[in-house]
């Protein structure tokens, strides 16, 4: 299930909803250090969903005309995400191929692409699938391949604690599906 946004973020709230919260810790929201913490996480909380307010495929929608036909891939791309059951970051590398239909895309649209659907609470699995679909709907491709690995904080830093665990996930369209020489030629082009 997608997470949509129903209504703009209310930044009085989420900064009282904050105080409220460091007050039910036991603490004393009047303290030099805590004062402002309720508006700066106010703050740090719309930077890091600030992809609920962007149109990820707005970025793909720059496409040039070209003939080439091979597997374009971009590689090692750092994101940060949060993850919708502990609000808790987690941050990896996504790699991001497709083959293109007489379209391609600018590299960074594919990054920003990335980063729009990491700023929404999230879970991997469903970044994943995000990031494919949408290469093979917006650009039209052929294929579409992406794997990505990362770090959870849910699961590194409480619960089972196991700090330096990576999780991958992949999701494969078309071509990169369909046929096993070009699925092995994008994994080998990754170093998978």
């Amino acid at each position: 299930m997608t997470v949509e946004v129903q209504r703009e973020p209310d930044r009085e709230a989420l900064k009282a909803a904050v105080e409220q919260m460091i007050d039910a810790l036991g603490l004393d929201t009047t303290s030099e250090g805590l004062v402002d913490t309720p508006r700066r996480i106010a703050d740090m909380y719309l930077e890091l969903f600030e992809g609920l307010w962007l149109d990820p495929h707005e970025p793909l929608s720059v496409q040039f005309t070209e003939a080439h036909s091979e597997m374009v891939i971009l590689k090692d791309i750092p994101f940060y995400s949060m993850c919708e059951h502990h609000f808790l970051p987690f941050h990896g590398i996504a790699h991001v191929g497709y083959l293109p239909a007489g379209r391609i895309v600018g590299l960074s649209k594919l990054a920003r692409a990335v980063e729009i659907y990491a700023r929404r609470p999230q879970v991997q699995e469903r970044l994943t699938s995000q990031i494919a679909d949408c290469l093979e709907e917006v650009i039209g491709a052929k294929g579409a391949g992406v794997v990505i690995e990362a770090e959870h904080l849910c699961m590194t830093s409480r619960g089972i604690r196991k700090p330096g665990s990576a999780m991958v996930t992949s999701a494969m369209r078309g071509r990169f599906r369909d046929d096993e020489n070009t699925r092995q030629e994008f994994l080998r082009l990754i170093g998978h």
